[in-house]
C-alpha cells in the first residue's frame, strides 16, 4: 500500500482509498478515492504543501496551471495549520487582522478575527447567488449577521465601503436600511425614513425622522392591515433600542397616512 493510503469497503462491498497524513501529532484525513493510485497522489500533494514552505499564494498560482488530487479547500487548511498551528476543517488562513475564506480558488472572502469561531464551525454555501450556512437546521445568510434581511438590495439598502463585495470586514458594511418597510433617504441634507407596506400593491404609511420611529410606524401599519382582514405572513420589526414602555408610548403617538387608512377602511382583502 502506498504512503498514507488506507484502503476501505463501502457498505455494498466496493473498494475505495482514504489518504491522511500525520503532522504536528494530529492525524489528518485528505479525502477518499476510488483508485490507490489518486489517494497515493493527495498524500504527495499534502506532504509537499506541509514540507517545502509552499506558501497559500504560490499554492493558488499552482492550482490554476494543473489540477491536483489534493481538493484546494484541504490545501488551504493545511497552509493554514502549519503557518499558525491551529487546523480548521473548513478553507479558512488567518491573517495578521482578519482571515481569508476561500469559497473558490478566485473567491477570497474577507472577516474579522471576530468572526473566526463562527465559520471555523459553519460552512459557507452558494445558493443562487446568496451566501449562507446552515445554522441550528436553518439556512441562515452570512448578511443577517450584520442586520442586513435576506431580501435586502446592495446598493439600496446597504454597501460595501470599498466596493468589495466579498469584503465582508464589519468595517466595510455600511447598512442603510435595518428594518422591514424602511427605505433611508435626504432631503435638503437631513435623513428622513420612507415606510412602505405590501399589500395588493405598495402604500406608503408615512415619512418619519427617526429609523426607530419608522420601524414601530411599519409595525403598526401590520396591525391594521391584521385587522382590516389581511391574513399575510407580514414580517415584523424588533426595535432593540426602546424598552417595552417606549415602545408602547411611541407606538400610540406614531401617525399613519390617511390615505392609507382610507385604503384599509374599503375593507378590501386580497388573500
Amino acid at each position: 500500500m502506498l504512503p498514507g493510503v488506507y484502503q476501505a469497503t463501502k457498505k455494498d462491498g466496493t473498494t475505495y482509498y482514504r489518504a491522511g497524513i500525520t503532522f504536528r501529532c494530529k492525524h489528518i484525513s485528505l479525502g477518499s478515492f476510488p483508485l490507490e493510485q489518486e489517494a497515493g497522489e493527495a498524500y504527495c500533494d499534502a506532504w509537499h504543501i506541509l514540507n517545502d514552505g509552499v506558501t497559500l499564494d504560490e499554492a493558488i498560482a499552482c492550482y490554476h496551471k494543473k489540477p491536483f488530487r489534493l481538493a484546494f479547500e484541504k490545501c488551504v487548511c493545511l497552509i493554514n495549520f502549519r503557518d499558525n498551528n491551529l487546523y480548521i476543517s473548513n478553507p479558512i488562513y488567518i491573517r495578521r487582522n482578519f482571515f481569508s475564506y476561500y469559497l473558490s480558488l478566485e473567491e477570497e472572502l474577507k472577516f474579522d478575527i471576530d468572526d473566526l469561531f463562527y465559520y471555523a464551525r459553519h460552512k459557507i454555501m452558494r445558493r443562487q447567488g446568496h451566501l449562507f450556512v446552515n445554522d441550528y437546521g436553518m439556512q441562515v445568510t452570512i448578511l443577517s449577521r450584520y442586520g442586513i434581511r435576506s431580501y435586502a438590495v446592495c446598493n439600496r439598502d446597504y454597501d460595501f465601503v470599498n466596493d468589495d463585495p466579498l469584503d465582508f470586514r464589519y468595517s466595510n458594511i455600511k447598512v442603510y436600511n435595518r428594518f422591514f418597510g424602511v427605505q433611508e433617504y435626504e432631503k435638503n441634507g437631513t435623513k428622513r425614513y420612507r415606510v412602505k407596506i405590501h399589500l395588493n400593491g405598495n402604500y406608503t404609511v408615512g415619512t418619519y425622522r427617526s429609523e426607530e420611529r419608522a420601524a414601530v410606524a411599519y409595525n403598526k401599519a401590520v396591525d391594521l392591515a391584521k385587522r382590516a382582514g389581511y391574513e399575510r405572513n407580514f414580517p415584523e420589526n424588533y426595535v432593540d433600542t426602546l424598552s417595552a414602555s417606549e415602545y408602547a408610548a411611541l407606538y400610540t403617538q406614531i401617525k399613519i397616512s390617511q390615505k392609507y387608512m382610507d385604503y384599509l377602511a374599503k375593507g378590501v382583502n386580497p388573500a
